[in-house]
């Protein structure tokens, strides 16, 4: 009887190993000390490493550098992307210069601030605006509100020119004012620009110091401001009506020759 065969049977019917037989050991750098059993019975031994089997070398898991980081970087820091170790300086200024700008919030436009038409709660009638024609070499203004291309005309109007000569004086002498606005003009303004003595108003409220004290073809004195005023109804009224007229001549003549 074979030995696999006895061995087979005493495991059978006894459930012991009696008999193991001998496997061939498996041969290493050393050999097994004389008398030890694991080597005797082949006990599992290290496979020796190989480059098959080896384990693979850690990768490198280090994320490249990021624009900004190699911005910030000094010129001798390594540089882990493989990019050149340095970077131009005007290179960096340019790149620097986009990236602010990339991550700067982009301010909302909104509508532009509106003009502050009277700054300083300055009285309307401070800004009326006026255009004036002619000189002034005694002191007499003719005030109107007309629209400017009929303006213009007024130097060759035959009654004004007819009006100045039966008072001894010519269009030279005054200076025509156009108020171009429904306020009257103020008298500040009006004396900035010219030596107004004798002012003759052709409209209703051209003057803001005249408008509560007085009244159509009569002469009013300012002594305490140094001028006289007469207002009179409008050119194209008193040119034609010959009662009018009557009414302003007694009134310039008060103011002139009286």
């Amino acid at each position: 009887m074979s030995a696999e065969k006895l061995a087979f049977l005493q495991n059978f019917y006894t459930d012991v190993t009696l008999y193991v037989p001998t496997e061939p050991s498996v041969s290493t750098n050393q050999p097994a000390a004389a008398g030890d059993a694991g080597a005797a019975i082949g006990a599992p031994q290290a496979f020796p490493v190989t480059a098959a089997t080896a384990s693979p070398p850690p990768q490198n898991t280090t994320k490249p550098d990021s624009l900004a980081d190699r911005l910030a970087r000094p010129d001798d820091a390594p540089i882990r992307s493989g990019l050149p170790k340095s970077i131009p300086t005007a290179t960096q200024a340019k790149l620097t210069d986009r990236l602010a700008g990339a991550a700067a919030p982009v301010a909302p436009v909104g509508p532009p601030a509106p003009a502050m038409a009277n700054p300083g709660n300055v009285p309307p009638v401070m800004l009326t605006p006026f255009s004036t024609m002619g000189d002034n070499a005694q002191g007499i203004v003719l005030l109107f509100r007309l629209p400017p291309d009929q303006f213009q005309k007024m130097h060759r109007n035959v009654f004004l020119n007819k009006m100045l000569q039966a008072l001894g004086y010519v269009m030279a002498d005054v200076v025509l004012v156009n108020v171009e606005s429904e306020l009257p003009v103020a008298l500040v303004n009006l004396r900035r620009q010219l030596a107004a003595t004798h002012i003759i108003a052709f409209g209703k409220n051209l003057l803001d110091a005249t408008i509560r004290n007085t009244q159509i073809y009569e002469p009013v004195q300012f002594p305490t401001l140094g001028f006289s005023y007469l207002a009179s109804a409008t050119v194209d009224l008193v040119e034609y009506d010959v009662s009018l007229k009557k009414r302003l001549w007694p009134g310039l003549q008060r103011m002139f020759l009286g």
